[in-house]
């Protein structure tokens, strides 16, 4: 899981224990867990928008049409 191994998760936890505290570490993850399934969210929507073909083409001060990229 992107490189790490069980001690730099270990030591990461630990940091993460010092910082926060046990007794904010349920929030913290309710909060994360929020955020990831709003970012999941919106990248679906995107995908269908993108699917559905309404997405606007982008057009700049000289009336030239460009890619969305």
């Amino acid at each position: 899981m992107f490189g790490l191994g069980t001690q730099e998760l270990l030591i990461i936890l630990v940091l993460v224990m010092i910082v926060f505290g046990a007794g904010k570490l349920p929030q913290v993850g309710g909060a994360l867990g929020k955020g990831l399934r709003n970012f999941k969210k919106g990248v679906k929507e995107a995908d269908d928008d993108i699917e559905e073909g309404q997405v606007e083409e982008i057009v700049d001060e000289n009336g030239d049409k460009k890619k969305d990229t």
